[in-house]
């Protein structure tokens, strides 16, 4: 599966689509995805770790080591802390979220899967993400993969992204549509 067939393009495309590549052939998917997510958690809830990743004040040395520690803390698979290696190596630390999200979509395309990415004001419910994940499917007609995403400053509602399409029911969207709304009248 190339770049070009998955959607995934640019700097992050090639090196997620190289990762899937040698996860497919050590017959490691699985195994690395669940080691990509749980990065992304871990990216997501430090705001240390996001700092390490994205300064470019951090030497390609500390971050190196940094990002080994982790690797071997979290009992990464051997192949994804090399590859986490490399990528700090080659200073695209900055690029991993986005990598993840492109080795996340190959993977589910190899399977036959969409993948949307649900965006919450707080985490969602076992029968909340059953919910949505019944509703995606049943609008798709394919299994979707559902990735989540905390971000309180929506208030309440959803913000759904599958593919290029966005449903953006957010409630800090819909008091911002109205405050529009309000300036035209008066």
């Amino acid at each position: 599966m190339s770049a070009k067939s998955s959607g995934a393009s640019g700097l992050a495309g090639r090196y997620a689509t190289a990762l899937f590549d040698l996860a497919r052939e050590e017959k490691k998917l699985d195994d690395v995805a669940a080691d990509l997510s749980q990065l992304g958690a871990m990216v997501a809830e430090s705001a240390d770790l996001a700092r390490l990743i994205r300064s470019p004040v951090i030497s390609r040395g500390d971050q190196v080591r940094a990002m080994s520690a982790i690797a071997e803390a979290a009992g990464f698979s051997k192949l994804t802390g090399n590859f986490v290696g490399v990528v700090a190596e080659n200073r695209r630390l900055f690029a991993v979220p986005a990598m993840i999200m492109a080795y996340q979509a190959m993977l589910a395309e190899s399977r036959g899967q969409a993948t949307a990415e649900v965006v919450s004001a707080k985490p969602l419910s076992d029968a909340q993400r059953q919910a949505v994940t019944n509703a995606l499917k049943q609008a798709i007609g394919t299994a979707v993969q559902v990735e989540e995403r905390v971000d309180e400053s929506l208030l309440g509602g959803l913000v759904v992204k599958v593919g290029s399409r966005m449903v953006d029911s957010s409630l800090k969207t819909k008091l911002q549509q109205m405050r529009l709304a309000m300036k035209g009248i008066g």
